[in-house]
Formats: C-alpha cells, sequence, structure tokens
C-alpha cells in the first residue's frame, strides 16, 4: 500500500455570512500561503463527481441543476435555508466529498513544499472540519455591516440574508471555539496588520519558524 504524502499544518479561516473571510485569506496569501476554499470545492464537486450529483438530486429533485448542469445555487440556498432537516442531510452528502478532496489536495501542497495551508470554509464548525484543522481563525464584523455587504454583494434582500445568517452556527458559538478572532470593521490597511499579526501567532502555536 503506498504511503500518503503528510498534510501541511492547516490554519481554519471561518466566520458568518458577510464577516470578510475572502479578505483575510487574501492576505494570508500574500504572505504566501496556500488557501484552499471548501465553499469552491463543494461546488465543484457538485457538478463534477457523479455519484454526489446523482445523490443531491435525489435529495433535493432534479432543479437542484439548471438545464446546462451548473449547480443551482439559488434554488438550492431556497430550499436549504428554510428547512433546517433537509440543510442537515444536505450537508451529510456534501461535507464528506468536501474533505476527502480538501485532504487530498493538502497533501499536494505539502508536496508542493508548503508546510502551512489556509482552509477557508463558512461551516468549519458544523462539518467537524475544527477535529482536524491545527489552528481555527473566525472572522467577525457587525451584523449590519455584514448585512450590507451581503446585500450590496449579491443584490440579496435583508431578509434573504438574516435567514442565511439564522442558518449558521451563531457568531458568539464561533468566537468561543476560536483560537483567534479578527474583527474585520475598518480599513483594508487595519485588517492587513491584524491578519500579520494573527499569523506570527499561529505560527508560535504551530511550532513553525
Amino acid at each position: 500500500m503506498a504511503v500518503q504524502s503528510p498534510l501541511p499544518k492547516t490554519v481554519g479561516v471561518t466566520g458568518g455570512i458577510g464577516s470578510g473571510k475572502t479578505a483575510v485569506c487574501a492576505v494570508f496569501a500574500e504572505l504566501g500561503l496556500p488557501i484552499l476554499s471548501a465553499d469552491a470545492i463543494a461546488r465543484e464537486l457538485s457538478e463534477s463527481d457523479p455519484g454526489l450529483r446523482k445523490r443531491i438530486v435525489k435529495l433535493l429533485g432534479g432543479a437542484a441543476y439548471l438545464s446546462n448542469g451548473t449547480y443551482n445555487r439559488s434554488y438550492v440556498a431556497e430550499r436549504i435555508f428554510s428547512d433546517r432537516t433537509l440543510q442537515r442531510r444536505l450537508e451529510s452528502v456534501v461535507h464528506p466529498a468536501v474533505e476527502r478532496e480538501l485532504r487530498t489536495r493538502l497533501r499536494q501542497a505539502h508536496s508542493n513544499g508548503h508546510n502551512v495551508a489556509v482552509v477557508e470554509a463558512a461551516l468549519v464548525f458544523e462539518a467537524g472540519m475544527d477535529r482536524w484543522l491545527d489552528v481555527i481563525v473566525v472572522v467577525d464584523a457587525p451584523e449590519e455591516l455584514r448585512l450590507r455587504r451581503v446585500t450590496e454583494r449579491d443584490g440579496s434582500t435583508d431578509a434573504d440574508v438574516r435567514r442565511r445568517m439564522r442558518a449558521q452556527l451563531s457568531t458568539e458559538a464561533k468566537r468561543k471555539r476560536a483560537d483567534f478572532v479578527i474583527v474585520n470593521d475598518g480599513t483594508r490597511e487595519e485588517l492587513e496588520r491584524n491578519v500579520k499579526f494573527v499569523y506570527v501567532l499561529a505560527q508560535e502555536l504551530l511550532g513553525n519558524e
């Protein structure tokens, strides 16, 4: 049996919708760390993995995909954010596939010489990823600021965004389980300073020089 490559040390970046996870990861990328997006991988696998696609259709129906085969994100979001049981059932189908792919890509990152990698995921705790991530960073911002960011970015209504917020683990619960919290409510320069500070502390926690 072939010996699998080891995983690099992992920094998980999570936070509520509109908190600015992607902005934080952009700074980590500037510091030379590879960034793996669990949400992007989930979207990719939902379209490229025939087995996963079949299970999603069985759960949500054919409307989960558009006529061109693209994952119908708006339809799926509408279904799951109004039905917590259905949301959990979908997550139980998708999360294991995403975790397997994440581990594959993390091993590749280690093979490419990276001793530390960042995993960006909205549902770190909900998916149980906190059991294997080495350090967890929670990104937070005031709710009204998060709301404004998402409505301006996606064209969503306030009601839709608040419904999506309620479908996620509360910010308070995430902060309690975090190793570090970055509050993203200021300028880009302030965010960069905060991320770099956390990066130094995380390096010490991970035992990397």
